[in-house]
């Protein structure tokens, strides 16, 4: 649904996104992750057709940006960083516009709007004017304008940026519910908490480059070190850890925990319980120490940095 190659966007000297390349399935949420300044906003305006690329191809639902313009507008919803609201009407009316422009009829767009306004909890603000909406409020208006004409895919810049938590519950079941239909999402933000919640793939971008684009856990097996373990017991250690020992390294221990890390866990930790049943050890837990979206973050830019200074030295 979202397929880009080599798309490529230069400001003179300056270029903007170096050759990236994506490819979204439907009902798939890729999450795009990257400091500001980055290219994820330059990159969505041009798989929009508001950008020509300057060399490179995107299509959106099958439809080339730069030959099909009009049909990619016509599949795809955009929640951009700068709303442009037209604050002197009201909430109805100003959702009533836009479902025109997107040529729907009058009644389908009224009950559409109308559902959309209730969904976000925006259904007492349906007559109210649009410069009288709180930031969050505005936010959700914006996307509700993006959801409007019931496109394929959406892409969508930063989406839950000034929303109390409720709000920002209630986009992100917007968006779960939504892939249940095969919709196609490519969400940009900073929220990692929120990105590890909601996509399917990870892309990160930095200097206008895809620096990695995976999985959580392919990245973590790419980027992080191997799995950490946790064992934890009913009663003290003992000398549980020598005990261990050959089989396992121990990285951490406390007084009825242990951790250790393999890049086997389904070979190495029936070992460790069965040498802890031979010792007459009773296992509360064994369990693998989850790796954040954010170590892995972290761990991807810190690589690119060292790989960046050693090619400019």
């Amino acid at each position: 649904m979202i397929e880009t190659e080599n798309l490529t966007k230069d400001f003179g000297q300056f270029r903007a996104v170096d050759r990236v390349t994506l490819s979204v399935k439907p009902g798939e949420v890729l999450a795009m992750l990257g400091p500001n300044g980055a290219g994820k906003t330059t990159t969505v305006r041009m798989m929009t057709s508001i950008l020509a690329p300057t060399s490179g191809r995107a299509a959106i639902a099958g439809y080339d940006v730069l030959r099909e313009p009009e049909r990619v507008r016509e599949h795809v919803g955009v929640l951009t960083e700068q709303h442009g609201l037209y604050e002197r009407m009201n909430g109805l009316d100003y959702l009533d516009f836009f479902g025109e422009v997107y040529h729907l009829p009058r009644k389908a767009r009224r009950e559409r709007a109308t559902k959309l306004m209730t969904q976000f909890g925006l259904e007492s603000a349906l007559q109210k004017r649009v410069g009288e909406y709180s930031k969050g409020m505005k936010q959700k208006l914006a996307l509700v304008r993006a959801m409007l004409h019931d496109p394929s895919v959406l892409l969508l810049d930063e989406p839950t940026s000034a929303m109390d938590p409720q709000s920002a519950k209630q986009v992100r079941d917007a968006i779960t519910d939504l892939r249940k239909s095969e919709r196609t999402f490519l969400i940009t933000t900073h929220n990692l908490t929120e990105a590890q919640l909601l996509a399917d793939r990870i892309a990160i971008i930095r200097h206008g480059r895809i620096i990695a684009n995976g999985t959580i856990d392919e990245l973590a097996q790419h980027f992080v070190e191997q799995p950490t373990m946790e064992l934890r017991i009913n009663g003290a250690m003992n000398g549980l850890a020598n005990d261990l020992d050959g089989l396992v390294t121990i990285t951490k221990q406390g007084t009825n925990w242990l951790q250790y890390q393999t890049n086997d866990p389904y070979t190495i930790n029936p070992q460790v319980i069965n040498r802890c049943a031979g010792l007459g050890v009773p296992v509360v837990t064994l369990s693998a120490i989850t790796r954040t979206l954010e170590d892995i973050y972290l761990q991807v830019v810190t690589e690119d940095e060292a790989i960046t200074q050693a090619e400019t030295r």
